[in-house]
């Protein structure tokens, strides 16, 4: 047995000890958002409609975060992956919250409430309908599928953003308990925030300047490029030297990676042009301040397209990424509501010659289709379930 096989064994024997001394605590909620990488995303505004609405002071609010020196709001306690009070209240939590998966052996007690808040309407096959595996976990994609599986069957409750959204979980997380379609938590700041003050002073925070328009590019990962398991490389052939060239006077870009990607990349020779966003740099605010969205097959796309701004896909693998690495649910060339370019010439040429006319018919198809449970009241809804399962509402007619 190497180190790493001997240090598994312990945590789990230290999660089963907690689980046979310690019962389920009504009061305490585990949240954790990208596998601990971040505080973002679904959780993340879940968690803030708690402390908006007071009740970090009648729970006890965990979060699972690798930078522990965070700040966050509230009255939180912040915890490691795999330490010893991450396993703790892991074992006694009423309520998880989490939007990727959970280790395999954890094991959830039949009195938690296990809330997934899925990270994205998938675009790309997930999971069960996966046809091919490249990624870093090294697995056949049979055993990909039955790990994946015996994840899914601990989630109690999913959500979902349209009818599409939950078509597509039911088939590739073969999920057969209750989804919630009550749209993203997150996209709730997109109908709250969407003003001029709110852009301001978001710009302010960051950095940006305000007397140029910004394209966001937030593109995802790919299974096959990676340095080890959950570890991920950039991956783009884009021309930043001609983006500069042709945009720097009326444009700046910011970058915003995948969680899973790693890369130190040095920027520095398209400074004042390129602003590279980190883990802290919470999208959602980013797609708030951006005029223009690229991407490639990453589910951004559904988020963004909430605020009818243009967006533009850049397509360099496409036909290898469909063939070889993942496959679509659907044609992006049919239903995406924008310009696709399969160059870095051809998204120039998009980005100057951008009409939205031309696609105000298709970009409300989009909406319709793949946006229509986002109301700006997602998080309230999972607060209320959340009170709901924890005997909130009865203890407090108690009292």
């Amino acid at each position: 047995m190497n180190l790493k096989q001997a240090l598994k064994k312990r945590v789990i024997g230290f999660y089963k000890g907690f689980l046979k001394v310690f019962s389920v605590n009504n009061k305490i909620i585990f949240f954790e958002s990208s596998v601990g990488r971040n505080y973002s995303s679904n959780p993340k505004y879940v968690y803030e409609e708690i402390v908006r609405k007071g009740l970090d002071k009648e729970f006890k609010c965990v979060w699972c975060l690798e930078d522990t020196t965070l700040e966050i709001p509230g009255n939180v306690k912040k915890v490691k992956r795999s330490r010893l009070s991450y396993l703790y209240y892991l074992a006694r939590a009423k309520i998880w919250v989490c939007d990727t998966r959970q280790p395999s052996f954890l094991v959830k007690r039949p009195e938690t409430t296990y809330i997934q808040l899925w990270h994205g309407t998938p675009l790309k096959k997930l999971a069960m309908d996966l046809d091919v595996l490249s990624m870093s976990e090294g697995l056949e994609l049979s055993e990909y599928k039955r790990l994946f599986k015996e994840n899914t069957l601990t989630w109690d409750y999913l959500i979902s953003q349209s009818d599409y959204t939950t078509e597509k979980f039911r088939s590739c997380f073969d999920f057969k308990k209750s989804i919630l379609e009550t749209g993203f938590p997150r996209n709730d700041l997109l109908f709250r925030n969407n003003n001029e003050k709110s852009i301001n002073s978001i710009k302010k925070k960051y950095g940006i300047s305000e007397d140029k328009k910004v394209i966001l590019y937030a593109p995802t990962w790919r299974d096959d490029e990676f340095y080890e398991n959950g570890i991920y490389k950039f991956s783009s052939q884009m021309d930043f030297e001609l983006l500069q060239k042709e945009l720097s006077d009326t444009h700046i870009i910011m970058v915003k990676l995948h969680y899973l990607v790693k890369d130190s990349l040095d920027w520095s020779k398209y400074q004042g042009f390129v602003y590279e966003c980190n883990h802290l740099w919470d999208i959602q605010e980013l797609y708030l301040i951006s005029d223009i969205l690229i991407t490639d097959y990453s589910s951004v796309m559904f988020d963004y397209a909430l605020l009818r701004r243009p967006m533009m896909i850049y397509t360099h693998d496409y036909y290898n990424y469909k063939k070889n690495l993942r496959g679509f649910y659907f044609d992006i060339f049919e239903e995406f509501p924008g310009p696709i370019a399969e160059n870095t010439n051809d998204l120039v040429k998009s980005i100057k010659s951008y009409n939205p006319e031309n696609y105000k018919e298709k970009y409300m198809e989009f909406l319709n289709k793949f946006t229509c449970f986002d109301d700006g009241h997602a998080s309230e809804k999972i607060v209320n379930l959340i009170l709901e399962k924890t005997n909130y509402f009865k203890t407090e007619n108690e009292d």
